[in-house]
């Protein structure tokens, strides 16, 4: 069963750090953490990084990600 409105915790991120460096597929990331692809993919969009000049640096770090709390806050202080 598929959570709803629930968001990637760090154990997840680890996790999905670890599905990401043996090539899986978006659609079996997301089955293997019980969350839907659309989860997945806009964590990866967050919080994935690429680099022209050092491309062997880029990538997706579970440690690395803004959380939620913090977008929230810069959302308030935008308003």
């Amino acid at each position: 069963m598929l959570r709803r409105c629930s968001q990637l915790t760090l154990p997840d991120r680890r996790r999905l750090h670890q599905i990401i460096e043996r090539k899986h597929p978006v659609a079996e990331i997301a089955r293997q953490l019980d969350r839907h692809r659309s989860t997945i993919y806009r964590e990866l969009k967050r919080n994935a990084f690429h680099y022209a000049e050092f491309p062997e640096c880029g990538g997706y770090y579970a440690a690395s990600p803004t959380t939620s709390k913090e977008r929230r806050r810069r959302l308030r202080r935008l308003r």
